[in-house]
């Protein structure tokens, strides 16, 4: 028996797991105040990812009788998108069982101000991404609009860009597929980093935040709930999270002629699905309310997958992009980002005083982005942040649908 090299560095466990124990190992290190936590993933793998498609798979694009593994990287994109989305909906049942606790009690206290934030932040975004296609013109407003649902990491506003654009025809849906696909990394990057630097420039003390959270969760009474069954962990209670939010997810709300249907799609409607199960607690046979420890390791794990797999899935174009014409998309995801996550913060914590353990989630979930989450978790050491990113989330996503529609529609 042979050993074949081909087939085994192309293999897509041989690089999820490389790109995992490398990014853990680089996020181990300080610099600082500062570590890249779980996020190290990200990073290496967008440089296997750059590299792996760039050598084996690139050179074979368009030709016939190509080896096997060279027609699975074209085909699949180095990752299978199957493997993106397992991983995404683990970590986000995860997230949504844990934060569960205090949902109600934070519906009630932040709930008009989470729906603001959230539709403040998309509308930021798409402003900045219309106001830069006319400092530098020529740029396609398909392919910005593309570059909007990357900044901001939403598959349904994808979706909803697709079918906007269908009328127009095939090349307007690449050029979206395109746009959004050099946008989500930098996206994903901003608001990992500004979840890491944001206490730092603004003299946050996370301790404290967290001690000031905790209070206010539990003044006046708030500890007398009612009682709470808790087990280790339910297999069945946790895949049943998961499946009632795929099912949650897929169920489209027709919305009128122009925004046509919405839908929360497999992210949304698994967040809400064990939000809401998690708040429960119990039904019938299935315990829903688990041991944290446990929920905390499929949570950690499942997200290191999930960076890692974006990073391979996203590393050719995103690097690719960063010279020619592609760079001033890349600028312009970063910069819709960054602008969108600076006003949310400024609004959250100035004007309605939102405490940071809250408002974090609430900007990540502002800006529908989940591995901003697993940042925001991991600088605040906190699950907690999951509940603000719960509660605004549905309120982003609506404004993200909307915004989206309307953003390749302007007059240039």
């Amino acid at each position: 028996m042979t050993f074949n090299y081909n087939f085994f560095i192309t293999n897509p466990f041989v690089l999820i797991y490389l790109s995992v124990v490398t990014g853990l190992l680089i996020g181990k290190i300080q610099f600082g105040k500062f570590s890249l936590g779980t996020s190290g993933g990200l990073f290496t793998g967008l440089i296997l990812g750059w590299y792996i498609y760039g050598k084996y798979g690139l050179p074979y694009r368009g030709l016939e009788n190509i080896p096997a593994y060279a027609d699975k990287l074209l085909k699949n994109s180095v990752i299978p998108k199957e493997l993106f989305l397992f991983t995404l909906i683990l970590f986000i049942a995860a997230v949504g069982l844990l934060a569960s606790k205090d949902l109600g009690k934070i519906f009630k206290k932040y709930g008009l101000k989470f729906a603001f934030l959230g539709f403040i932040i998309t509308f930021t975004g798409a402003t900045i991404c219309y106001i830069m296609t006319l400092i530098i013109k020529g740029q396609n407003l398909f392919a910005v609009s593309g570059v909007y649902t990357g900044a901001l990491t939403s598959s349904p506003g994808l979706a909803a860009a697709l079918e906007a654009v269908a009328v127009y025809g095939k090349e307007a849906e690449s050029l979206v597929g395109f746009g959004h696909a050099i946008g989500y990394v930098p996206g994903v990057l901003v608001v990992i980093l500004t979840m890491q630097l944001f206490p730092l420039i603004f003299g946050i003390d996370i301790d404290k935040e967290k001690a000031k959270y905790r209070e206010e969760m539990h003044r006046d009474g708030c500890d007398n709930e009612k009682e709470r069954v808790e087990v280790t962990f339910d297999i069945i209670a946790f895949v049943f999270a998961c499946l009632a939010g795929y099912f949650l997810g897929k169920i489209k709300i027709y919305m009128g002629p122009t925004i046509k249907h919405f839908c929360l799609g497999s992210t949304g409607g698994v967040l809400m699905a064990s939000l809401a199960l998690g708040y429960i607690g119990k039904i019938g046979p299935m315990t829903f309310r688990m041991s944290d420890s446990v929920l905390g390791a499929i949570r950690e794990l499942s997200l290191a997958f999930f960076l890692a797999i974006v990073g391979l899935r996203y590393g050719y174009t995103t690097i690719n992009s960063l010279t020619g014409s592609g760079a001033y998309l890349v600028l312009i995801s970063f910069i819709c980002g960054l602008s969108a996550l600076l006003m949310g913060y400024i609004i959250g914590r100035y004007v309605f005083k939102i405490n940071w353990i809250m408002l974090s989630g609430a900007l990540c979930g502002g800006m529908t982005s989940t591995p901003g989450l697993g940042a925001a978790i991991d600088a605040a050491k906190s699950d907690d942040v999951a509940a603000g990113y719960g509660a605004t989330y549905p309120f982003a996503l609506f404004g993200m649908i909307i915004f989206t529609i309307l953003l390749h529609k302007l007059p240039m």
